[in-house]
């Protein structure tokens, strides 16, 4: 496979990614991070650090537009809900786990 071909089907697999998130806002933010160690969040530090090691200066909140679709702050308002105290404990048990290895 040449290496356009391999681009195209790598954005095309953020995309979808994307898209897929998009579709299951009931997924928070938190779970993700105790089951995968990422976020939505995560997605948009990464797309802003490519960025700029490509000389493009994309901030937090542009990068978060992209991956929520809009704003941080609508898409919170809208979706986000709040951690529960066993949503909380499993992101602390999950952190110490990784703190220690």
């Amino acid at each position: 496979m040449d290496k356009h071909t391999q681009t195209e089907i790598e954005a095309a697999t953020f995309r979808r990614l994307l898209s897929h998130l998009d579709n299951h806002k009931e997924v928070q933010n938190i779970e993700l991070m105790i089951l995968a160690d990422f976020c939505r969040n995560c997605l948009a530090k990464w797309y802003m650090a490519e960025a700029k090691e490509r000389g493009e200066e994309v901030d937090y909140d542009q990068a978060r537009e992209v991956v929520y679709g809009e704003s941080y702050d609508s898409w919170k308002t809208k979706y986000q809900k709040p951690a529960t105290a066993e949503q909380l404990a499993a992101f602390e048990a999950r952190q110490q786990a990784k703190a220690s290895q």
